[in-house]
């Protein structure tokens, strides 16, 4: 049973060197990728500067992901703006997992179950989908409170789980520290995705713990990608045996 997970900070769908919003650019770099399961950051709701739209349901019509959940985190004077999970399979148990340090932006991890079908056959896959801080202490405590949740949770370590997104990890230093220990393991290695034009940062990141495997990863470099947002789109094909 095999399905595609993509991680993208879209950027308000506002292009990273033109400024300009376009959301079809960033429904078109999508698409290039064939996802089933889509993890966004910076994603808008009713604000102004992206023409009001509710992007996540944009997305989902577009896109032909029926399945959706949005977490708003950041409140703007009018509108605002957070993280989304679009897919082709079932979402269930959504739920927020607080991220937010004192005198920092506020964080939250947008969690879900998924039930990833195929024939008669479903298996469920544990998302986290994460926009973590600028601050490095910031991130280390980020991820431990994603950590207590599952350990408070009870999951075992079989149970397939997913923590990707816009981890601001310049040293790429979390993934050793905290999430390996855990049993966590990097799905794409360090595929440079920020600055899109020019990729020189490996920010964004998929880690995967249990029943998972991967058979392939990919930043997408299309020539949309490099103008749609400030970040390339992440691509990870697994294979839940």
């Amino acid at each position: 049973m095999q399905f595609r997970l993509l991680t993208y900070n879209i950027h308000k769908g506002i292009g990273g060197v033109d400024r300009r919003y376009e959301l079809q650019r960033t429904i078109r770099t999508i698409a290039h990728c064939n996802p089933d399961i889509v993890l966004l950051q910076e994603v808008d709701d009713g604000a102004p500067r992206s023409g009001g739209h509710r992007q996540v349901e944009l997305l989902s019509d577009a896109l032909k992901l029926r399945h959706w959940a949005f977490q708003p985190n950041v409140k703007l004077k009018k509108g605002r703006y957070g993280n989304a999970i679009l897919s082709r399979f079932a979402l269930c148990d959504v739920s927020d997992v607080e991220l937010t340090v004192r005198m920092k932006k506020r964080r939250r991890a947008l969690a879900a179950h998924c039930r990833v079908r195929k024939g008669r056959q479903t298996r469920t896959v544990w998302l986290f989908n994460v926009h973590l801080g600028l601050a490095g202490f910031e991130r280390s405590i980020q991820v431990k409170r994603i950590l207590d949740k599952l350990a408070n949770a009870h999951a075992h370590r079989k149970t397939p789980v997913i923590v990707a997104g816009d981890y601001n990890d310049v040293w790429g230093t979390l993934g050793r520290r905290l999430l390996e220990p855990a049993g966590f393991k990097a799905a794409c290695g360090r595929r440079k995705t920020f600055p899109a034009v020019l990729p020189v940062r490996a920010l964004d990141r998929v880690y995967c713990r249990g029943q998972l495997q991967v058979d392939h990863s990919f930043a997408s470099r299309t020539a949309t990608a490099r103008k749609a947002s400030d970040h390339l789109p992440l691509v990870v094909d697994f294979v839940l045996p």
